[in-house]
């Protein structure tokens, strides 16, 4: 006959694998769901337009952000961690990112918002690149997990354009 620590050691093997198991097919069948966020963003406003003293161009502006990101949200969603982002072009960098805005979504509640603000955080290129620039405002999202590995995704809106001149 087997000892006691044996069966123990058997019955704990067991519960372990199935606990493990049951994480791997919770994980997978997140994969299953269909997304379909939408976001609708606007510029507003230019506010201000100049070079600061360090000689960088600084850029605050007026933005509407409304977003539907409730398709992200599933049973294994922790929250979602969002923010938007300015991406451009210089000739030093062919990508260029300057976040605007960012939020912590913590349920599916809150996943549907309409937000009229100025950028949270300054648009500054290093050195006097934006006069006249086109960008593109991107809304990114990173979805954490209760379980399982975390992803990120985005959306692009293309055709905006920066003053040809400071104001």
């Amino acid at each position: 006959m087997h000892s006691f620590g044996y069966r123990a050691n058997a019955l704990l093997t067991f519960a372990v694998m199935v606990l493990a198991v049951m994480c791997a097919m919770a994980s997978l069948s997140d994969n299953l769901n269909s997304l379909s966020p939408s976001a609708q963003l606007q510029v507003l406003n230019v506010n201000w337009f100049q070079k600061s003293t360090q000689g960088n161009d600084e850029v605050s502006m007026t933005l509407n952000i409304s977003a539907n990101l409730q398709s992200l949200f599933t049973w294994n969603t922790k929250q979602v961690f969002a923010f938007l982002a300015a991406e451009y072009e210089t000739p030093k960098n062919s990508l260029n990112q300057v976040s605007l805005w960012d939020g912590i979504i913590p349920s599916k509640e809150h996943a549907k918002f309409s937000i009229h603000t100025t950028n949270k955080y300054r648009f500054t290129d290093q050195g006097c690149n934006l006069l006249g620039k086109q960008y593109n405002l991107t809304l990114h999202w990173h979805v954490m997990p209760k379980n399982g590995k975390m992803f990120a995704d985005k959306l692009v809106m293309t055709g905006f354009r920066l003053p040809e001149e400071y104001r």
